[in-house]
Formats: structure tokens, C-alpha cells, sequence
């Protein structure tokens, strides 16, 4: 590749486009970031002086695609909560078709025992799941221990099955986002009634609603 004249902000974008690439594809402690100066057409250097390492690297590739998939699944609290959610859903998954090697690396992330990794991929998953919870608890205060662990698991097991769809491009993306809402559905009507929200009962109906 001939080398190019950027901006520091394009350089080191361009940079993480490369780094995703291999990280997405390639076991962590296989890569060498090296390759991804020679990718660049840059020096070794010029890739040091963005980033010392290759933790810090696979950091800086983690934070930015997590700083894009909350700003792009932000919700908006004019809509009603199930139309919050069936959003949310619909918007995650547009995420992780268009960028799916960056998908892939968070998974590396998820994979690695790396504690800044993991502190990085579970404060997103975190956030996910506390924007639902004030969805469903507007006005309730905190939300009861058994919804909250019932919502963070929800989170997890769409990010999960995502991930899969990823290697099973056949299915249909209005399916997968079916599936997501159902088994939505399905964790919160296994709810006591003493864990669940005021207005449950109405948010369910209008989620299967929507699903159906």
C-alpha cells in the first residue's frame, strides 16, 4: 500500500480498520501488530507512536467499537418502552451486520483474560442492560434484583445469538430480531409476580404484539 498523507485522526483510524481485520480473525496471540503497520505501508514506529502495544491497540480497537454501538443504539425515551426495545433490537442487529469484524473482536474480547478487556465489554453490556431496566421501571425506583439479573442475561444471549448469525448469514434478519423479542418475552413471564414492574403484563402483550 503507498503511503499516505492523514491526519493524525484518519491515520489512526485507519490503523484499528486494519487492526480489526486481524483481530476478528485471527486468535489474539497470534497477531502481531506489526502487520499492521506493513499493512499501512507506514513504519513500525509511526504505529508505536499511536499505540505502545498490542494491548493497548486491541484496547483502542474495543473502546471505539463500543463507543459506536452505544451511540448508535441510544434510545429515545419519547417512545413508548416496547417500542424502546423492539428499536433497540432492530438497531443492534443493523450494527452488527455493518460491522462485523468489529463484532468479532469484541467476542475475542469477551474470550480473553484480559481485565481491561473484560472491564471495557461488560461496561457496554452493562449500560444495555440498565437502559432497559429504566424503560420497564420508570417510576419505580430500582428495579427488583430478579428483573435485573433476568434483563443483564437477555442482553447476553442477544449479543451471543448476533455473534452466530454472523457464520449463519442465511437466516433471516426479521427472524433473529423475533427470536430476540420472544425469548424477551419469555424471561420476564418467568418473573415472580413480586419482581415484576408495574405494567409488565402491558409491555409483554405489547411485545408479542409486535413480534407476531
Amino acid at each position: 500500500m503507498a503511503r499516505l498523507r492523514l491526519s493524525p485522526e484518519q491515520r489512526s483510524a485507519q490503523l484499528l480498520d486494519l487492526g480489526e481485520r486481524l483481530f476478528a480473525t485471527i486468535p489474539y496471540d497470534e497477531v502481531h501488530i506489526e502487520k499492521v503497520a506493513e499493512l499501512a505501508g507506514v513504519s513500525r514506529g509511526l504505529l508505536y507512536h499511536y499505540f505502545p502495544g498490542k494491548r493497548a491497540f486491541f484496547a483502542a480497537l474495543v473502546r471505539r467499537h463500543s463507543e459506536k454501538l452505544v451511540a448508535e443504539t441510544a434510545p429515545d425515551p419519547s417512545l413508548p418502552p416496547y417500542e424502546q426495545l423492539a428499536r433497540g433490537v432492530e438497531v443492534y442487529l443493523d450494527h452488527v451486520a455493518r460491522n462485523p469484524l468489529g463484532t468479532r473482536a469484541m467476542m475475542r474480547a469477551l474470550a480473553s483474560a484480559d481485565a481491561e478487556m473484560t472491564r471495557l465489554t461488560a461496561s457496554t453490556e452493562h449500560l444495555q442492560a440498565t437502559r432497559i431496566l429504566a424503560a420497564l421501571t420508570p417510576d419505580d425506583g430500582e428495579p427488583p434484583a430478579l428483573l435485573r439479573i433476568a434483563v443483564r442475561n437477555w442482553v447476553v444471549f442477544i449479543r451471543n445469538a448476533a455473534h452466530d448469525w454472523l457464520d449463519e448469514p442465511d437466516v433471516p434478519r426479521d427472524e433473529l430480531r423475533d427470536l430476540a423479542l420472544s425469548a424477551f418475552v419469555g424471561i420476564l413471564r418467568g418473573l415472580p409476580v413480586a419482581s415484576r414492574p408495574a405494567g409488565l403484563d402491558d409491555l409483554l402483550a405489547s411485545v408479542e404484539a409486535y413480534a407476531g
